[in-house]
């Protein structure tokens, strides 16, 4: 792992761990909260996936969400399966954001500002996450892989057929 990986992934699994924990200590605020998101999302999930239990309750999802924001971020900053811990946090992050910094939804000037950059500063985070997701630490992903499996292979099928030609060619020299 290189140096800036080291460094990298504790600096950006830290807020969600701050977060994680701010949301067990504060989970009936951060529920009200939530309940503005959850009130959409959940039907629409229980829907989707009705064999799955989804519970309803907002602080029940609150210290869901919180909980994997502080195993996926421990798991980011320390280099355990970074991709998946770096998606999970990706994907806790767009409830988290839409509830907690709904800057469309404030009528004061000031706290409309300041919820506008929190959003700006999570949807940051969020493209860090995403390079993150996919970062394959410099070793070729399978997308690569089976480009250059396939090159090979139409290489090797385009030598085959030459040194097929060849030979029957010399083969049909032989005959006459």
């Amino acid at each position: 792992m290189t140096i800036t990986r080291l460094l990298a992934r504790p600096m950006l699994a830290t807020i969600f761990v701050a977060g994680g924990v701010n949301a067990l200590r504060n989970t009936e605020g951060h529920a009200a909260k939530a309940k503005k998101v959850t009130d959409k999302v959940v039907p629409a999930a229980q829907k989707a996936a009705p064999q799955v239990p989804i519970p309803s309750d907002p602080a029940t999802l609150v210290r869901i969400n919180a909980g994997a924001q502080i195993l996926a971020a421990a798991a980011l900053a320390t280099g355990r399966a970074p991709r998946l811990s770096a998606s999970v946090l990706a994907a806790s992050l767009v409830p988290t954001t839409l509830a907690g910094h709904a800057f469309w939804n404030e009528t004061d000037p000031q706290a409309k500002n300041a919820q506008r950059l929190q959003f700006y500063k999570n949807t940051s985070v969020l493209g860090g996450l995403l390079l993150a997701a996919v970062d394959t630490e410099g070793r070729p992903g399978l997308a690569w892989r089976a480009r250059r499996a396939a090159a090979d292979v139409r290489r090797e099928a385009k030598h085959v057929a030459r040194e097929a030609r060849r030979e029957a060619k010399l083969a049909r020299a032989q005959l006459t």
